[in-house]
């Protein structure tokens, strides 16, 4: 089974995001609207959101903090991306 569009779509956001090719506000406005075009237990868009809040938070220092490790939410949002892709492939 191949990866739903809006999946495909947010794996290739991600990979922008991850080389500098986008910025963190558009890679979050994205996500958003993709996750209403994906039929996925509501659990999967809470998490995302709230992954999306600290992605965003974390644009604002210029350096890594203690609070926000922006590569660890990166991690984190690859993890969503994996973990929803198995989700839809098994419904």
């Amino acid at each position: 089974m191949s990866t739903p569009a809006p999946l495909a779509a947010l794996q290739s956001q991600l990979d922008a995001l991850r080389g500098g090719r986008l910025r963190a506000a558009d890679f979050s406005q994205a996500a958003r609207a993709h996750t209403v075009e994906l039929n996925l237990p509501p659990r999967y868009a809470d998490v995302l959101h709230q992954l999306l809040d600290r992605l965003e938070s974390s644009a604002l220092f210029a350096e890594e903090s203690c609070s926000f490790s922006q590569q660890d939410l990166l991690d984190s949002l690859q993890l969503w991306l994996d973990k929803a892709s198995q989700q839809l492939a098994t419904h």
